[in-house]
């Protein structure tokens, strides 16, 4: 099978295999049902919010991302915090997501199922579940195997922030 998707000509030329294989250092699984909780390490807490770790480099070895899961209980929201040098993705799969994000939290946007959030390196921001009777469940990516949150409780939001809406730099009209 060739890789036709490939522009490198090089990257055909794989590394030698593990002694096992790949067997054990190859493709992983991890089942829902084994996520790391992080919630009780205080470094990576941010109030109102609950992650689960799937991939980082204790679990799996990951260097280049960290991936798990984040629930807001109903009608909460985190503090407001940034995730240092870290690009952040977050996917959600149930619920409503509102985000404000700003020096004071001064612009706002909500997400439901099966949209994306991109969050870039050192932005302020709060999640916040918008629904007061259902849980906001996510995926979260970041472009580093270690879960960075740096919280900003002095941070002082504006009453009512800006709303905005995303505009494709690839399909402008």
């Amino acid at each position: 099978m060739s890789d036709s998707c490939s522009t490198n000509p090089t990257s055909s030329t794989l590394p030698p295999p593990p002694v096992d294989g790949w067997k054990h250092n190859g493709v992983r699984v991890i089942p829902g049902n084994s996520l790391q909780s992080t919630s009780s390490n205080a470094t990576h807490n941010t109030p109102g919010m609950d992650r689960a770790a799937a991939i980082d480099f204790a679990r799996v070895g990951a260097q280049k991302l960290w991936a798990g899961t984040v629930h807001i209980h109903a009608d909460a929201k985190t503090g407001a915090h940034h995730h240092g040098h870290l690009e952040s993705v977050i996917y959600v799969v149930k619920g409503k997501a509102r985000m404000r994000w700003g020096e004071k939290l001064e612009f706002t946007a909500e997400a439901g199922p099966g949209d994306f959030i991109f969050v870039p390196p050192y932005v302020p921001h709060q999640e916040i579940n918008a629904l007061k009777d259902e849980v906001l469940e996510c995926v979260l990516v970041r472009s580093d195997s270690e879960a960075v949150a740096v919280n900003l409780p002095d941070l002082e939001p504006v009453e009512v922030p800006s709303s905005v809406k995303w505009i494709d730099p690839t399909h402008v009209e």
